[in-house]
């Protein structure tokens, strides 16, 4: 029968454990610094978000100040209007004149509002642009990110 070798039972006893813990040290720094770079990164995403809602939020606001002014100047209009008829109703003389005023003021009154709708329908479009606006170059700006890694 061949004799088997001993040998290679104890071969383990001849790794160095110098080589294995400058191994391991190497391992855990590298562990480390990615660690720090991914939280780098997260932090930096985290405050560029904290930026975008900021921007969306303050758009927002003065978006609706903005529309709020409008309506009401809006509202101005109209009533202002509607009293400068009324005056004019009060010195009617004939009912055909008081046709004729009515008419008058209603096709005015059309003309305006539809004036007041485009110009709101404007200042709508132009807010939507302008809070949409951070959250769109924040996606283009990670849309970029996504492309280079």
């Amino acid at each position: 029968m061949a004799a088997k070798k001993t040998d290679d039972v104890f071969s383990i006893a001849s790794i160095d454990p110098a080589k294995f813990s400058e191994s391991f040290r190497e391992f855990a720094e590298k562990g480390a610094a990615q660690t720090k770079d991914a939280y780098a990164k997260m932090k930096e995403a985290a405050e560029d978000a904290t930026k975008t809602v900021e921007a969306t939020l303050e758009s927002a606001q003065a978006g609706s100040v903005e529309l709020g002014l409008k309506a009401i100047e809006a509202l101005r209009t109209n009533a202002e209007n509607s009293l400068s008829h009324m005056e004019a109703l009060l010195g009617v003389k004939s009912v055909a004149e008081l046709f004729e005023l009515q008419t008058a003021f209603l096709r005015k009154q059309a003309e305006v509002v539809v004036e007041q709708a485009k110009g709101l329908q404007e200042t709508s479009k132009k807010v939507a642009e302008k809070v949409t606006a951070p959250g769109k170059s924040a996606a283009e700006k990670a849309m970029k990110s996504f492309k280079t890694v």
